[in-house]
């Protein structure tokens, strides 16, 4: 049997001139132009877990018919007691733009200080490829012939595009999908000296606030200030959204909410946050918020409501001096476990009609049915076996694994339709950092953390077949 770390150190040649192939093929699932590639995408990805060992793979066509396909793959264990594990990730690519940005091209991946270049090197084909090598280190590290948990990989083609067919498809095929956890890699960790596992993200349900005046726009000097104006009275109305401690106004916003425990908000403390660097990154020059939660607490564990934008009347040069007729606002609520999206979009759209002023008629849209928030208890047992991978990943010696601390998301993903519809824990094997770029141009990952995240995934498999997962 093999050393699990001398393994991926060995093989890491082959890893990268495979993971340089995939990053070649543009998939990108925003443009019209790209779907053949997307498809090109899967079809790669296919072949080559048929070639690791997988004796299911299949590309699934998605719901919606949009021609980006997912990839499924299944390996049972051959053990009874064995729990179920599904791996998400997703093989599609952001768009490129601008392309004079990049320093090399964009699906050309290019090597340099230890880093890969290229769209799609973190976010998110080396993440998923980093299972393939890892899959590789656990069976010569064991000997076993199959993975010593049933191991299924769920492998989207629509992320970037905002998975709009996702949820239908994990319902169409939620008894081949079924599993006792969700790992999910795509996200990233703290830093390279600080190893993470993130523990949840927050959910989203986003509006547009109509107010509508007069039946079209009218001189202000003969009308204004005896007729209501509709910017004026959204001003008026979306200023009592927030109180003087910026909680937010919507009576049953908070209810039911899972609140930071001392030992969340102490883990939170132990990571070297950096407060001048973070502002910097938001580009602003003060960090203001929820009174009583601290900068971190306030974007990865408490609720928001933000607008997002707010227009109407004469934006044009010059001035044109009229009573607009339409004010309009988009607004967004970023939502954490035990928050509903319906139930908070039904609060919000309560509160705003109870403050529609005489002569102003208001409509409120939501689009679609929002995103769930989902987050994993700190002594989740598939949360302490991603944990201890991760320990002996980054450890110098793996018998004496590194202590790992916890992160969360402030944005919002797939993650919740997983937990939902498979009923199922989400958690999150990630090894990307907070500089390398997604979306943005000259995306990069860490050579050495991606063998981190194979090797860390080598572990695992192991440690959540002795948790006792699924029994």
């Amino acid at each position: 049997m093999a050393d699990i770390r001398e393994y991926v150190e060995g093989n890491a040649t082959e890893f990268f001139t495979e993971l340089k192939d995939w990053l070649r093929i543009p998939s990108i699932s925003g443009d019209p132009d790209r779907v053949a590639d997307v498809r090109a995408s899967a079809e790669w990805l296919a072949a080559k877990l048929r070639s690791v060992g997988f004796p299911t793979v299949e590309v699934w066509e998605t719901a919606g018919g949009s021609g980006l396909p997912a990839v499924f793959a299944e390996w049972p264990s051959g053990d009874v007691s064995a729990p179920t594990v599904a791996v998400y990730g997703h093989h599609d690519v952001q768009p490129v733009t601008p392309l004079e940005l990049w320093q090399t091209g964009p699906f050309e991946p290019t090597e340099r200080d230890g880093r890969l270049y290229a769209r799609g090197a973190a976010d998110d084909k080396g993440q998923v490829f980093f299972h393939t090598l890892g899959l590789r280190a656990h069976l010569a590290a064991t000997g076993r012939t199959a993975p010593a948990v049933n191991l299924k990989l769920i492998v989207e083609g629509e992320e970037e595009s905002g998975s709009p067919n996702f949820a239908e498809l994990l319902r169409a095929h939620a008894e081949r999908l079924a599993c006792d956890v969700v790992v999910v890699s795509d996200t990233g960790m703290w830093a390279k000296d600080t190893p993470t596992s993130c523990t949840g993200m927050r959910g989203l349900i986003a509006a547009q606030v109509d107010f509508t005046g007069p039946s079209g726009d009218v001189h202000s000097g003969s009308f204004g200030g005896a007729i209501p104006n509709p910017i004026t009275e959204l001003v008026r109305v979306l200023a009592q959204l927030h109180d003087a401690d910026r909680h937010v106004t919507v009576p049953g916003f908070y209810d039911g909410i899972v609140e930071l425990s001392d030992t969340d908000r102490e883990l939170i403390a132990k990571l070297p946050f950096d407060e001048r660097t973070w502002l910097g990154n938001a580009k602003s020059s003060a960090a203001v918020g929820e009174a009583g939660y601290s900068t971190l607490e306030r974007v990865w564990a408490r609720p928001t409501a933000e607008i997002n934008g707010i227009y109407g009347g004469h934006t044009g040069p010059g001035s044109k001096t009229i009573v607009p007729s339409e004010a309009h606002a988009k607004l967004s609520f970023r939502l954490v476990a035990g928050q509903e999206p319906s139930v908070v979009a039904k609060a919000f759209e309560a509160w705003l009609n109870e403050r529609v002023p005489a002569g102003i008629t208001a409509a409120v849209h939501f689009e679609g049915e929002g995103v769930r928030p989902c987050l994993t208890p700190l002594d989740h047992p598939a949360l302490q076996s991603v944990s201890r991978a991760l320990g002996k990943a980054f450890a110098a010696d793996p018998a004496e694994p590194r202590e790992i601390l916890y992160t969360r998301e402030g944005g919002s993903g797939p993650e919740a339709d997983l937990q939902d519809v498979l009923g199922a824990p989400v958690v999150f094997l990630g090894i990307s950092l907070p500089d390398d770029g997604w979306h943005a141009p000259n995306e990069k990952v860490d050579m050495d953390l991606l063998l981190k995240g194979a090797e860390a995934a080598a572990y695992l498999w192991e440690d959540l077949a002795a948790s006792g997962l699924g029994k």
